[in-house]
């Protein structure tokens, strides 16, 4: 009996002290978490206050887990920090979705890190008007690193007089700004041409795109791009071809002036026979970083056409559009060429028939 007893308070003693082991060793949550909409087209903040318990807690080290995501992505993005506050790029026309949890560890945890329950939060700005009074079409090219040009279509339940401006915002602005220079099509905006924008490369630039209707509310339209990634740049320059002593094409050209960093650029030379008519062959080579190559002769060709356009290396941008072809077509033709050899053979043969004429005509007079 005496040892049934034992082992039945020690169960109990055990199930107390771990009852009371996880009792110290719960965390509170944040509070008072919360989505801040600064007006900067989707740059939201997001802030948060700890647990009043720890406020006095000593021997540990406070930090948050953040997970944020835009409704419908199939992953959160994860951040830890110790900080209350955190502020990042939002797709506005979804929900945003945010979470955060507390987290501790050290010797007041036992030297474990034990994490709270987590705190929720969403926002969404109203989205008023029907879907398909949005803007279609949008598209932007920052031509030559030097200007960028958005274009778009009104939406198909726009009515004729409906007007659209465009709004946009980048780190380094206090708040955002409107389009001064629009691209019309019978007094309507269509789009925007903006300048001096080399400070906003390489982060975040937000657009909004929304209008009025006498007759009709019209939804607004959100966009987040890099300017590096919409860049095309001018078509190379100076491009030259000559033919070597063996045939072959010898192409050289020169990085396009403007904004455009000579060492971003790729490009792509095409040789092409019968002077690049409809149905020709092109031979494509791509070159990096480098503004000369040399085909071998193509068998049997008559006329070559020879053009160049360059990209932006992965080095510079993470996507971009093709400039212009150097220009249409640059032929070098061998029947021509061909034609001239015969030419001056020709005139060699006539000029030796002159001076043997002129020799015996001396001759005769001696």
């Amino acid at each position: 009996m005496d040892i049934q007893w034992i082992c039945a308070a020690t169960i109990i003693l055990a199930w107390f002290c771990r009852g009371s082991s996880e009792h110290q060793m719960s965390v509170e949550p944040p509070g008072n978490l919360q989505i801040i909409d600064p007006g900067r087209l989707g740059y939201l903040y997001i802030e948060w206050q700890p647990p009043p318990a720890l406020l006095v807690l000593e021997h540990c080290t406070i930090k948050y887990k953040l997970k944020y995501r835009s409704a419908g992505d199939a992953e959160w993005k994860v951040i830890f920090t110790k900080h209350l506050k955190y502020s990042d790029n939002f797709d506005l026309s979804k929900p945003t979705e945010v979470k955060v949890q507390t987290l501790l560890e050290g010797r007041c945890m036992n030297d474990s890190e034990v994490g709270s329950d987590w705190t929720h939060a969403t926002f969404q700005v109203p989205s008023p008007g029907e879907l398909e009074s949005q803007i279609r079409d949008f598209h932007c090219v920052y031509y030559n690193w030097e200007y960028l040009t958005c274009t778009w279509q009104p939406g198909r339940l726009a009515a004729p007089g409906a007007c659209y401006e465009f709004y946009y915002w980048y780190e380094g602005l206090d708040q955002a700004k409107q389009c001064s220079d629009y691209v019309q099509t019978d007094g309507r905006n269509v789009g925007c041409n903006l300048q001096n924008l080399r400070q906003a490369e390489y982060m975040d630039f937000n657009v909004c795109v929304n209008g009025s209707s006498e007759f009709l509310e019209l939804r607004p339209s959100y966009f987040t791009f890099h300017l590096q990634n919409l860049v095309k740049p001018s078509p190379p320059e100076q491009l030259s071809v000559s033919i070597s002593t063996h045939k072959d094409i010898h192409v050289t050209w020169s990085p396009p002036a403007g904004g455009s960093p000579p060492h971003c650029l790729d490009y792509e030379v095409q040789l092409a026979e019968e002077d690049g008519k409809a149905g020709a062959d092109w031979v494509a080579v791509a070159v990096q970083a480098e503004t000369t190559f040399t085909f071998s002769q193509p068998n049997g060709s008559h006329f070559s056409c020879v053009r160049v356009r360059g990209k932006h290396s992965v080095f510079c941008a993470d996507k971009g559009f093709w400039s212009d072809w150097s220009q249409e077509c640059f032929s070098v033709s061998r029947k021509d060429e061909k034609q001239l050899f015969i030419l001056i053979a020709i005139f060699l043969s006539f000029l030796a028939v002159c001076i043997v004429f002129i020799l015996a005509t001396q001759l005769q007079k001696r």
